[in-house]
């Protein structure tokens, strides 16, 4: 039932209307999104990158209707990179296939997307192709392996989610091509048919998908907000003798800033994922309709940073 609400009022654009004029809500959407435009998407990086923080930057929207919606998703894209460049931020963004025309052409995709990575290795950045459901999991494997990663193995990477009963098959891929993965636990309501019920299944999942990737794979991103998690990270790393410039752990904007900078503090990397752009009511309303425990889980950490004075 909560899950139906948030997907209606998630398409409901009086709603996104009264609540973009509405102070309360912005005010708790700006914890967690960086704002409308590229400047205070880039204000928000440099303030991490003052605290020894790294940030991938997202323009929030996914899946477009039309060619027009695609090509000006590219042409934001392009717009953001040349900014965080002239700002001297590291340039490093995610990007959704969806965004960029997957659902319409290949061909257009395909079209955005290098102009997109083109830009980026002149810039020495890196894009991050984000992966969305299962029904889209080979069919962006496929396209990076085919399309992308040949010409730019230096500039992108994927992204794999541990909750799928496939991905250690496609850790193992991935060390085999030594492409560069974010691994994480996955917001998406799936079938059990693809995907595991359970949480200590999911977790477990994570961990041995970490491990591989920690051992074997390159420069991967450890993305998760769980503490037990990341403290399991560090014991592995010293314990196989893994420096900390062979991974990095990255966490959402807004959630757990204190264990962000405890992270740093204590010499191992982090990066931040950063949303922003015009379409952040429809994008918190759709990740908590996806997974309705995600309120709890946003409000929780949340509560853990009150708890410890932030």
């Amino acid at each position: 039932m909560l899950r139906k609400t948030l997907l209606y009022l998630s398409h409901q654009p009086q709603i996104f209307r009264f609540v973009r004029n509405n102070g309360l809500a912005k005010k708790f959407a700006s914890r967690f999104v960086a704002g409308e435009t590229i400047a205070t998407a880039c204000d928000a990086v440099a303030e991490l990158k003052a605290k020894g923080i790294t940030a991938s930057l997202d323009l929030l929207g996914e899946s477009v209707t039309n060619e027009a919606e695609a090509r000006e998703t590219a042409r934001q894209y392009l717009a953001l990179v040349d900014e965080m460049q002239r700002r001297g931020l590291e340039v490093n963004v995610s990007v959704k296939l969806t965004a960029l025309g997957q659902d319409i052409s290949a061909a257009l995709c395909e079209e955005n997307i290098r102009a997109i990575l083109a830009k980026v290795k002149g810039y020495g950045g890196f894009v991050r192709l984000d992966m969305e459901s299962s029904a889209y999991t080979q069919r962006t494997i496929d396209f990076f392996e085919r399309r992308l990663f040949p010409d730019y193995p230096e500039t992108v990477g994927v992204v794999l989610q541990s909750a799928l009963r496939r991905t250690l098959a496609d850790v193992d891929w991935s060390v085999q091509k030594q492409c560069r993965v974010r691994i994480c636990k996955g917001a998406y309501l799936e079938p059990a048919t693809v995907a595991f019920p359970d949480k200590r299944d999911v977790d477990a999942n994570y961990v041995e998908a970490m491990q591989r990737l920690m051992q074997k794979g390159r420069y991967p991103g450890l993305a998760t907000h769980d503490e037990r998690i990341i403290d399991e990270a560090i014991r592995f790393a010293k314990a196989n003798g893994i420096a900390p410039d062979r991974f990095e752990f990255q966490m959402l904007y807004g959630v757990r800033r204190d264990l962000q900078e405890r992270i740093v503090r204590e010499g191992w990397r982090m990066r931040v994922y950063v949303p922003f752009g015009t379409q952040w009511y429809p994008y918190l309303m759709r990740r908590l309709a996806e997974r309705p425990a995600n309120l709890a889980f946003i409000t929780g950490n949340v509560m853990k940073e009150m708890v410890k004075g932030r």
